[in-house]
């Protein structure tokens, strides 16, 4: 056990509740931004093709001070950089966090163990170009000699919330000829709606498991399997003297796998060659720029992956090397840290106005909720500080008619990024893009009232009849951090999932949280797995609670068979 200091317990920690309670117990954004003229400018930081501002946000140059001060007792600097060593710093599972290794350059050696993988992950992606290659260009035809012109990705959690966030943000990068479907819901409505006006003689599924045993996504992969099959046999236009006889060549020529395990790959019917690799030091939630990543690879193609992997690179590089005061992933985190365990702040908004990123935010749940949803420390001791919080949010404009009313007006505090871009994507139309100033002021809009709000006395002046002033009145003081990008690039993209991803790092480091396990998602799986004879056979399930034994029993008497 290690004799490290609770967190609540360090000199640095009484001195930010100090702060708190003194010179920030009531803070003002309007007189904090009268008091220093050059606070936009100073509170701004670049990293790449990101323009970052955090300057309007609830702090002082004595504020940052504290915050770096608790990130530097708490050792995140020497934590990161046993990550970027290969070092095993997932302590309940005894691995290596190793995701940075995905968009090392060629020529880097990352070693686990004394090995360098560097060399592997480059061979992974060489294999994912020549397949994708040969999907896109006509080469790789099913069963029936027919090109691939529809592919569906199956898997679940990082296997599937990675790929369908990324194809949807750059779908302007895609192929148009190309049909792309994600499924991942064991709800056989997911499957069914992916497929139903697919030909099968076209379709190409990709099978996303490490140990190709995950039960949501095999059951997914079997029921697919046998539309395929029923399709090729019954004809129509997808008939081939050789599709009722070859039901294991048109599995091969349908499926492939991304897995470790090469017998389960066999046994289902996949070639292992058309099997792609990744490893027990890559965590789902980061791993959709391994091979999980291959559905994307296929819709833009292996130049624009890479150049999405650069800009992953960009941000690991700055991560590594800017000071503490210019840091962004280092400022972001300790930004979440100051409003959860100092303000009581519960939840945290990601508002991107950009259709594009409608995902995105459910993407950043499982980042973020996943990797720092713990309530031990590394040592398994009940942590007495808060953590991770809840992750929410959709497109700012849809938004801004649904929740922002809480936002303004509520009595939650509620942190939010607004993320935006200053170019929409090409493919518009001249008419489609002049929209896009008008989605930026809005982003800019929002930022501007939640942080100034509008006084009792400016609703006043305009008039307003005095019994409407208080329901009028916006108190401001709701943080924002600003995240602004020429455009939505491959690029620019790897550079946004990176900048999320080493902000929960940093977090999980100054809560003493193991973030790269996940155990929490466990229990549920197990228990499903004895509840449902009881839901299919009527079987005696010992150990179930009274209640949900009334909602077995409900269940199947309304359960039509």
């Amino acid at each position: 056990m290690s004799d490290r200091p609770r967190l609540t317990r360090r000199p640095q920690w009484t001195a930010l509740e100090d702060h708190r309670a003194g010179a920030m117990l009531h803070p003002s954004l309007r007189e904090l931004f009268d008091h220093d003229p050059g606070r936009a400018r100073r509170y701004t930081v670049r990293v790449g093709d990101l323009l970052i501002d955090y300057s309007k946000h609830l702090i002082t140059d004595e504020t940052l001070a504290l915050l770096q001060e608790l990130a530097s007792a708490t050792g995140v600097f020497g934590l990161r950089d046993a990550m970027f060593r290969g070092e095993r710093i997932n302590v309940t599972e005894n691995r290596a966090v190793l995701h940075t290794a995905l968009r090392a350059p060629r020529n880097a050696v990352v070693e686990v163990d004394g090995e360098n993988v560097v060399p592997k992950v480059h061979a992974v992606l060489d294999k994912m170009t020549a397949f994708a290659n040969r999907v896109r260009s006509g080469e790789w035809t099913g069963h029936t000699g027919r090109r691939i012109r529809n592919v569906v990705n199956i898997g679940i959690g990082g296997s599937d919330l990675g790929p369908a966030m990324a194809y949807e943000a750059l779908r302007a990068c895609t192929d148009p000829s190309l049909t792309f479907r994600f499924v991942s819901n064991v709800d056989g409505a997911d499957l069914h709606e992916a497929v139903r006006d697919l030909d099968p003689a076209e379709t190409l599924f990709i099978v996303a498991s490490k140990t190709f045993t995950t039960i949501e996504t095999i059951t997914n992969a079997t029921s697919a399997r046998s539309w395929l099959l029923k399709g090729l046999d019954e004809g129509g236009t997808s008939r081939s003297s050789e599709a009722g006889s070859g039901g294991e060549k048109a599995v091969a020529r349908h499926f492939v796998a991304l897995s470790t395990n090469a017998g389960k790959v066999a046994e289902f019917g996949i070639d292992p060659d058309n099997m792609f690799e990744f490893w027990d030091w890559v965590g789902g939630r980061y791993s959709y720029d391994s091979a999980i990543g291959l559905s994307l690879m296929i819709a833009i193609g292996p130049e624009r992956f890479r150049e999405m992997l650069d800009g992953f690179r960009i941000v690991d590089e700055h991560f590594l090397g800017a000071p503490a005061e210019a840091n962004a992933p280092l400022i972001l985190g300790l930004l979440g840290i100051w409003y959860g365990d100092f303000f009581d702040a519960q939840s945290h908004a990601v508002l991107p106005y950009s259709h594009y990123l409608s995902k995105f935010t459910a993407y950043l749940q499982q980042l973020d909720m996943e990797s720092n949803g713990k309530s031990v420390d590394r040592e398994g001791k009940p942590v007495e500080w808060g953590t991770g919080p809840v992750v929410w949010g959709t497109p700012g404009t849809n938004g801004q008619h649904a929740y922002y009313q809480l936002l303004h007006q509520g009595t939650r505090l509620i942190p939010a990024d607004l993320i935006g871009f200053a170019n929409p994507v090409d493919e518009l139309s001249d008419e489609l893009k002049a929209q896009h100033d008008l989605l930026t002021a809005n982003l800019f809009a929002q930022g501007q009232a939640l942080a100034f709000g509008k006084t009792a006395e400016e609703v006043r002046a305009e008039g307003v009849p005095e019994e409407q002033v208080p329901h009028r009145t916006f108190k401001g003081n709701h943080p924002t951090t600003t995240i602004l990008a020429t455009g939505l690039t491959p690029s620019v993209l790897g550079q946004l999932v990176a900048l999320y991803e080493h902000k929960v790092f940093v977090q999980g480091a100054v809560w003493n949280i193991d973030s790269f396990d996940q155990w929490g998602v466990e229990l549920g799986k197990v228990l499903a797995k004895r509840v449902e004879p009881a839901l299919t056979e009527g079987a005696e399930i010992p150990g179930l609670d009274t209640s949900t034994a009334a909602l077995v029993a409900a269940y199947r008497k309304l359960r039509k068979k």
